[in-house]
């Protein structure tokens, strides 16, 4: 009886207040409860941000314009933004807690900030991006669907395997062909939640009539690991030892950094074909584009660059024109550094491009992002090209290229025309009459 009663007592313990327990904010509730001067964002703000991020000075919440910053320090700290004047921060009685908030930070670019505290400066980012709304779900807008994961397995490079996923838009009518757009390291796309949310920025695009109906089409890089002895396994294996790269890295670099038309091959003839059977796709080129960042924007440059009869709209986010994979065959003998060259001296391609870097870009012993790009940007500009160069203080990060994809996508496909079949791409007549990029010397 004496054991029955224990435990009726125990029952009647009442659980904890769970008023207590918090929950992780967004920048718009973590403002309004600051300017509300309602007790609990102190509490609010240990929920929403790491620890460690809040002694560094990199912590911050965002939607759209509104921005919240806090950070942990034992003096007031100042904020500057995008190196305008320091703005003083407001300290949360009985902490070292500091916040500040923003409400009307330019959207669809990357923006950098830091703090001064006892003048000195500490944390921060150069690559702090702001969404526009072509970035979010909107009320409305219908949603496309994204298929399952797919796996491809390659006869062009011996048995890798690669992950893809397709994209269909509400607005798609089988009866009607259908535009194209290709995305390496697909894997990245697939979201719409996160930073780079490319589902949204597809179905607000279409909706928008900034972009044709399009079936996009997202690839991850290979994988030989089930594939031991091919020639390709025997040149990937070296590369990653030689490079201390993983085997997936280096199998990467080996389809996205070569300059051949090995990888352009490969999409057009196997991969393509099987993931868009049953679909009604364009052929064109001019209803083609293909994106990719960093090494994966090499790759969708030198895709279009061998085949411009299959892509002619190019979005390139950091792109590694540098030489990383220059040689991975005997008959092979340009790398990624020679492609300012080529577009300069060589036969022009009818091609319409969107380049994008950031000055803060890696510096390393396969060459220099930033100064590569910008060489990659006067090769267009003199030679004739149709392009579009977005250069920024970031540093090898697509923030900036995510903050600017709605308007990089729809810059890629102004002026489509459903009925045509091809176009030729000129300048435009204001970039015409600019002059080249020039450059600066810094950290010396």
């Amino acid at each position: 009886m004496r054991t029955a009663l224990l435990a009726l007592a125990l029952l009647a313990v009442p659980a904890p207040a769970q008023q207590n327990v918090q929950q992780k904010l967004q920048a718009p509730d973590l403002i309004a409860l600051a300017n509300s001067g309602k007790p609990g964002l102190r509490e609010a703000i240990t929920a929403s941000f790491d620890a460690k991020a809040l002694q560094d000075g990199t912590a911050y919440s965002s939607h759209g314009p509104q921005f919240f910053f806090a950070i942990q320090a034992d003096a007031q700290p100042t904020l500057v933004l995008d190196d305008g004047a320091a703005a003083p921060m407001k300290h949360i009685p009985d902490s070292k807690l500091w916040y500040a908030t923003a409400t009307d930070i330019k959207t669809g670019a990357a923006h950098t900030f830091h703090y001064m505290v006892s003048g000195a400066s500490l944390g921060g980012s150069v690559d702090m991006p702001a969404f526009g709304p072509m970035s979010y779900a909107m009320p409305g807008v219908p949603q496309g669907k994204l298929s399952d994961r797919h796996v491809h397995v390659s006869k062009i490079y011996d048995g890798m395997k690669s992950d893809y996923w397709v994209y269909v838009p509400a607005q798609y009518d089988p009866k009607v062909p259908t535009a194209l757009m290709v995305f390496t390291d697909g894997q990245s796309y697939t979201r719409r939640e996160g930073n780079l949310q490319a589902l949204n920025v597809f179905d607000n695009l279409i909706a928008a009539h900034k972009m044709p109906v399009t079936i996009f089409v997202m690839t991850s890089p290979g994988d030989v690991t089930d594939s031991p002895g091919t020639p390709t396994f025997q040149f990937v294996t070296h590369f990653a030892a030689e490079q201390h790269r993983t085997l997936k890295d280096a199998m990467r670099s080996t389809e996205y950094d070569t300059v051949s038309d090995r990888y352009a091959h490969f999409l057009i003839d196997e991969l393509l074909p099987e993931a868009l059977a049953g679909l009604n796709v364009r052929k064109d080129a001019y209803s083609r584009a293909i994106s990719g960042s960093s090494s994966g924007a090499i790759c969708a440059f030198n895709v279009a660059w061998q085949m411009p009869d299959q892509f002619s709209r190019v979005q390139s986010w950091i792109g590694s024109f540098t030489a990383i994979q220059w040689k991975e065959r005997p008959d092979v003998i340009a790398g990624g550094q020679d492609f300012p060259d080529m577009v300069l001296r060589g036969p022009k391609r009818n091609i319409r491009v969107w380049s994008q870097d950031g000055a803060n870009d890696q510096e390393k012993d396969h060459g220099s992002w930033p100064l590569d790009n910008i060489r990659m940007a006067n090769a267009f500009h003199i030679n004739g090209y149709d392009f579009h160069f977005s250069f920024g203080k970031g540093t090898h990060n697509p923030s900036q290229g995510e903050a600017e994809m709605p308007e990089s996508m729809a810059w890629l496909w102004h002026d489509y025309d459903p009925a045509k079949t091809g176009q030729t791409y000129e300048q435009d007549a204001a970039e015409k009459a600019k002059p080249v990029f020039r450059v600066a010397i810094m950290n010396r």
